[in-house]
């Protein structure tokens, strides 16, 4: 019980990679509060793991505020932070409309400046303090058709980057996991797209997908959470690593 004593929050909590890092988390020790829009899939972990659900929009600050108050009441200060809402549409850079573009921000970016920020005061507070924030392998590299994903990864990435280095002389880090395709229901929504627009079948359309992973199989999202517990149980500062 490695995280024992310790409050984590995972955002997007309810299902694929945020509900498998709640429920290593949880196995470590931790306390752990899991945030997202739909309530339902939220309580059904905390119910397996004994943990607590928060409805919030994570993409406006008021609503992450009264999430972090809610959980440091029930739980005590949150320590862990894994940001891990996120969302990918998939569409020519020339057909992205203002409204595409905001919207991929707003998920995979802002969310991220928002709940940071937000749980930032406590950790320095307490002496100590994990963030870690779930990007993508897009936050370091390029892919087609999804240029705002890919922008606001890069920035997620970035803004780890300087956070750990504004922190560098406390005991608060902040690091990235940048996974490839991961088995997900983004990647099953992809694996449909490319069904309806070409005609394969969605099991061509994951293999095509996981190709574009080095390993050459899809991630499973119990890999990312097994690294997101060892740089929470680090003193690793400013990574981003890649899993792929």
């Amino acid at each position: 019980m490695r995280l024992s004593g310790q409050h984590a929050l995972v955002t997007g909590g309810g299902t694929g990679i945020g509900a498998a890092i709640a429920r290593a988390l949880a196995a470590g020790g931790a306390q752990v509060t899991v945030v997202g829009r739909r309530l339902e899939p939220l309580e059904a972990i905390a119910r397996e793991i004994g943990g607590r659900a928060i409805a919030a929009d994570v993409t406006d600050r008021e609503s992450v505020d009264r999430a972090v108050a809610e959980a440091g009441a029930a739980q005590g200060p949150v320590s862990i932070l894994v940001n891990n809402a996120g969302a990918a549409a998939s569409t020519p850079f020339a057909r992205v409309t203002e409204a595409m573009w905001r919207q991929a921000m707003a998920v995979n970016l802002d969310a991220v400046y928002h709940c940071s920020q937000a749980v930032l005061p406590g950790m320095l507070a307490a002496g100590r303090g994990r963030i870690v924030t779930i990007a993508s392998n897009a936050g370091l590299r390029g892919y087609a058709y999804v240029a705002p994903y890919v922008a606001a990864k890069h920035g997620a990435v970035g803004l780890m980057r300087a956070l750990a280095a504004e922190l560098a002389r406390t005991a608060v880090t902040a690091n990235a996991v940048c996974p490839g395709f991961t088995d997900t229901d983004i990647v099953a929504e992809a694996a449909r797209n490319i069904r309806e627009k070409t005609g394969r079948s969605e099991e061509e359309a994951r293999a095509d997908l996981a190709r574009f992973n080095p390993s050459g199989r899809l991630i499973a999202p119990a890999e990312i959470a097994a690294l997101v517990v060892d740089l929470v149980l680090s003193d690793r500062n400013g990574e981003a690593v890649e899993i792929a």
